[in-house]
């Protein structure tokens, strides 16, 4: 079991933990997962009372290198404009955590790990998880780190929604609770949309049922349209006409189906970028388990009334005006959720025509804003020499 050891700020420690099969993660489908595998990394050092942690939770197709470059591929960290020396999570301030979510692709147990009944990938015979499975090994993470309760869950869109399920189940686990671009339950739109992806993923004839990876194929057509359907979703057509508008790829029109526009050239890049770094079936895991999401349900459907326990945690919520994936009126509903509770919660609505991948971007008033909210709460939880200087 990886001690989750951790090193200087620029190299991160982690690794993977794994866990025993007398400790299974009991998921909500009734099924479980044993000899869980979790894939980790870690920024900063924990301090001597173990209470300047951060849980870092990562959107859709992201991974643990929120603050480091992928080891194999070099691609650059994904979080780099929130995380890092003088920023809002500060590894020189902060014990930074972030794993890659079950049914992942990125070194956790997913549909591409080797399932130990049959010697072979686990493909479709991988139960169906949910958004508290997620949360549910993380904690499980969390606590083998020998790590109480944290001073803050962060994270922007699926990774939002974990933070939410975060305030619901292990409210007593932490101080403070960031929200970003995200909402309470999936809305149908997106669960279209989500089923537009799975669709051209299970349709590519390399699908193979699911079982491509026990004849060394991929369906790599099928995710990559699946990819550039979502990446449509992760802009806003300010942005689109402002990168691209009209503009041709060459002098002239081909008069056929090539990629005439430039917004089709960069589609295709992005479809073909995509598969080379993640899974089809762990796609279609991952976005199924953000459509079940719905966080009242089961619980009276009552939103106000999930959030009662977790009165004592600092909230703040953020939404972009362009973001047409969740929208504003998700984040509000969320908030008038919150203060039926009786909690503390922190509302930004940020100006920005960059879409729902703002929060990923180079956004001003989101760095200052949730380095205020992350210096105040630091000083409310007594850390003084934790809030930003």
């Amino acid at each position: 079991m990886d001690s989750g050891e951790t090193g200087r700020a620029d190299q991160g420690g982690g690794g993977v933990m794994v866990f025993p099969a007398d400790k299974p993660l009991q998921l909500d489908s009734g099924g479980r997962i044993d000899g869980l595998e979790v894939a980790y990394k870690t920024y900063g050092t924990l301090n001597a009372d173990r209470s300047n942690a951060i849980l870092i939770c990562h959107a859709l197709s992201l991974d643990q290198y929120a603050a480091s470059s992928h080891p194999v591929t070099g691609r650059r960290a994904w979080w780099r404009t929130m995380v890092g020396p003088g920023l809002p999570m500060d590894p020189e301030r902060h014990f930074i955590i972030c794993s890659n979510v079950v049914g992942g692709c990125m070194g956790t147990t997913g549909p591409s790990s080797i399932n130990p009944a049959t010697g072979a990938a686990w493909g479709l015979a991988f139960p169906v998880i949910t958004i508290a499975d997620m949360v549910r090994a993380q904690a499980m993470l969390v606590e083998t780190l020998g790590i109480e309760r944290l001073f803050a869950v962060v994270g922007g869109s699926m990774g939002g929604m974990q933070v939410l399920q975060w305030a619901a189940d292990y409210p007593q686990r932490l101080f403070a609770a960031v929200c970003i671009a995200a909402a309470a339950r999936h809305s149908a739109q997106n669960i279209a949309f989500h089923e537009v992806g799975r669709q051209a993923i299970m349709a590519d004839p390399d699908w193979r049922g699911g079982d491509y990876a026990a004849v060394g194929v991929r369906p790599e057509k099928g995710l990559a349209v699946a990819r550039m359907a979502a990446h449509i979703t992760y802009l806003s057509e300010p942005a689109l006409h402002r990168k691209f508008g009209r503009e041709l790829q060459s002098d002239g029109l081909s008069w056929g189906f090539d990629a005439d526009f430039q917004v089709e050239s960069y589609l295709r890049h992005q479809g073909a970028s995509f598969v080379d770094r993640f899974d089809a079936n762990s796609y279609l895991y991952i976005t199924r388990a953000m459509d079940y999401f719905d966080l009242a349900a089961g619980r009276g459907g009552v939103l106000a009334d999930v959030f009662r326990p977790a009165r004592d945690v600092r909230f703040c919520v953020f939404s972009f005006t362009s973001d047409w994936l969740y929208p504003t009126v998700e984040s509000r509903s969320i908030v008038r959720a919150l203060n039926a509770a009786g909690a503390r919660a922190s509302f930004v609505e940020i100006d920005s025509d960059k879409g729902h991948d703002a929060f990923l971007l180079d956004e001003p008033v989101l760095l200052s804003a949730l380095g205020g909210f992350m210096a105040s709460a630091a000083q409310a939880a007594g850390l003084a020499d934790q809030a930003a200087p």
